[in-house]
C-alpha cells in the first residue's frame, strides 16, 4: 500500500491526507519525527521534509502540491476540476493557502529554534503582516463551498486549522466570513475534519 510519511501538526501533511481520503485513494499514514531525521524519510526525500509519499514500487513523491497533483491524476480528476478556468482558480487557492502555511511556519520556527535573546522581532512582524494580508484577502471573498470540493478548498481548510492550532485567538478577529467558512467545511465534511490538526 502507498504510504505517506507525515506529522499530525503539519498543514501540508493534513492537506495530502485529506486529498487522498476525498479522492478515495487508500494510503497508510506513517508518523515521523522530522527532527530525528529518520532513515525512512531521508532515504525517500533528501530534504527530509514531510509529507513524502512512498509508492508500492518504492518511488517517492514530494512536496505536497506534487502529491495532490499525483492524486488528481490517478483518481481521474477528483481533486482538481477539468475545466481550465476552474482548475486555475483551485490551484491559485491552493497556492495562497500553502503560502499562508509558509509564513505561519516561519513565525513558529523563529520562536521554536532560537533562544529568546536571538529571536528577530522584525522577522516575526514581517511574517505576521503577510499572514494578515492573506487572511484579509480570503475573508473579503471566501471561496464557495459545497459537498463537491477541490484541492484549493482542502488546502485552505488545512491552513486555517493550522492557524487555529498555533495562533488561536490571534487571527480570527474581524474575519467572521473566514471563520464561518472553516466551520462550514467541518460541518459538510466531518470525515475530512477528523484529519485536521487539533
Amino acid at each position: 500500500m502507498t504510504k505517506v510519511l507525515y506529522s499530525p501538526a503539519s498543514p501540508y501533511s493534513t492537506k495530502v491526507r485529506m486529498a487522498a481520503h476525498y479522492a478515495g485513494i487508500p494510503v497508510e499514514s506513517i508518523l515521523v519525527d522530522t527532527n530525528a531525521a529518520p532513515a525512512d524519510l531521508i532515504n525517500a526525500n533528501p530534504l527530509g521534509k514531510i509529507p513524502t509519499l512512498i509508492l508500492d514500487d518504492g518511488r517517492s513523491i514530494y512536496d505536497s502540491r506534487v502529491i495532490t497533483q499525483y492524486f488528481n491524476r490517478i483518481s481521474g480528476n477528483k481533486i482538481f476540476p477539468r475545466n481550465a478556468e476552474k482548475r486555475l482558480e483551485a490551484e491559485q487557492l491552493e497556492s495562497i493557502a500553502d503560502g499562508l502555511c509558509d509564513v505561519l511556519l516561519a513565525h513558529v520556527y523563529e520562536r521554536r529554534f532560537h533562544p529568546e535573546e536571538k529571536i528577530h522581532q522584525p522577522w516575526l512582524d514581517w511574517q505576521w503582516a503577510k499572514a494578515i494580508r492573506v487572511l484579509d484577502y480570503l475573508n473579503a471573498a471566501p471561496p464557495r463551498l459545497s459537498k463537491k470540493l477541490n484541492g484549493g478548498h482542502i488546502a485552505l481548510a488545512a491552513a486555517l486549522a493550522y492557524a487555529t492550532l498555533r495562533f488561536e485567538g490571534k487571527w480570527e478577529k474581524g474575519r467572521s466570513k473566514l471563520k464561518r467558512w472553516q466551520k462550514r467545511f467541518e460541518e459538510l465534511h466531518p470525515e475530512l475534519a477528523a484529519l485536521l490538526p487539533k
